[in-house]
């Protein structure tokens, strides 16, 4: 089975062929950045205009790159929530355009099965069940992963998610949008322990995250020091050891709850190259795997969607021609295929 991918959830553009049998042929996608690094944010209508513009071009190329015909196509897999709405439906309704007239199936995904799916796209793969720490700009949780389809959110931030927090932090340091990985390479710079931040929520109990809190310590910590690229650094090098170490004690707490052997590490912030080396120190203590996407795979991508729509298709789920799309869609409500 050949399936091709659509994400078009926020401000990247995505495309990809995903063979069952070759892998991962071809994948293309364009990141709107720049088009939204006036505003410090991004602009849902303008994210909307750029899939329409974008997302044609990139499966032309997509195609001709996994030497793809519509005929190689088995079926489409697109993004159809949770995320901004007009962005969803631009790559809904190419996916279902699309469909229909290859007279292929096509499946709805949830954007965070996709990134929990993300690291089947390496060797090794982890095997279910597993736990699994997502970190995304939109969404920070511990998943106890038993199937496709089969989660319980363990814990989730009730705020501003991890990713937000690095952006947000960011913008109050100066620094262009998209900030998390701005602000990363100006910690490198940064005296550890000048500046201390709090480990929010670690004195409660559960797996639940709180960020938002966490960022206005830091724009106190900015105001009361003197203004200097040095305090800057100080103060990005204690904002994201604050973050990572908080991830990482939630986290070593759920593998202990969940006794899982396997741990997942997806989305954006996964990316985070004190985050890896902290969890894979912590692990390895312990006796887990763990298992993270390539780098160009934490952030969002249409290669991840193609995974989730593979496993779905292979086991029979199949849609009719309605254009599903959904701002909001609990992780929990999904159910595996061809569950009552």
């Amino acid at each position: 089975m050949r399936v091709l991918g659509i994400e078009s959830s926020c401000d990247e553009s995505a495309i990809a062929v995903l063979d069952e049998d070759a892998g991962l042929l071809a994948h293309r996608l364009f990141s709107q950045s720049a088009l939204h690094n006036a505003y410090g944010g991004v602009v849902p209508e303008l994210a909307s205009r750029d899939h329409v513009r974008k997302l044609l071009p990139l499966l032309k190329e997509t195609l001709l790159e996994s030497l793809s015909s519509p005929a190689d196509i088995a079926g489409i897999a697109y993004t159809a929530g949770p995320g901004l709405a007009g962005a969803l439906l631009t790559g809904a309704a190419l996916a279902r355009s699309i469909a229909y007239a290859w007279n292929v199936p096509a499946i709805a995904v949830h954007h965070l099965e996709g990134h929990l799916l993300a690291p089947m796209l390496e060797k090794p793969a982890p095997v279910f069940p597993f736990l699994a720490l997502l970190v995304s700009g939109g969404h920070t949780m511990l998943v106890d992963v038993e199937g496709l389809g089969r989660y319980r959110v363990l814990g989730q931030s009730l705020d501003d998610a991890a990713g937000e927090a690095f952006d947000k932090t960011a913008k109050l340091l100066g620094l262009p949008y998209p900030g998390g990985a701005e602000l990363s390479r100006l910690a490198e710079r940064g005296r550890p322990g000048v500046v201390v931040l709090p480990r929010p929520m670690l004195d409660r109990a559960g797996f639940d995250f709180s960020f938002s809190g966490l960022k206005t310590a830091a724009q106190h910590a900015l105001r009361a020091a003197p203004a200097s690229d040095e305090t800057r650094a100080d103060l990005a090098a204690a904002f994201e050891t604050a973050i990572v170490e908080t991830l990482l004690v939630k986290t070593q707490r759920a593998l202990a709850e969940s006794a899982r052997e396997r741990l997942v590490v997806v989305g954006g912030v996964g990316a985070n190259s004190r985050l890896r080396e902290r969890l894979r120190a912590m692990t390895e203590r312990q006796g887990v795997e763990v298992f993270f996407p390539r780098v160009e795979f934490c952030t969002d991508n249409a290669a991840m969607i193609a995974v989730a729509g593979l496993w779905r298709l292979k086991q029979g789920q199949r849609e009719g021609l309605p254009i599903h799309a959904r701002a909001r869609w609990p992780l929990d409500t999904l159910s595996a295929p061809g569950a009552a």
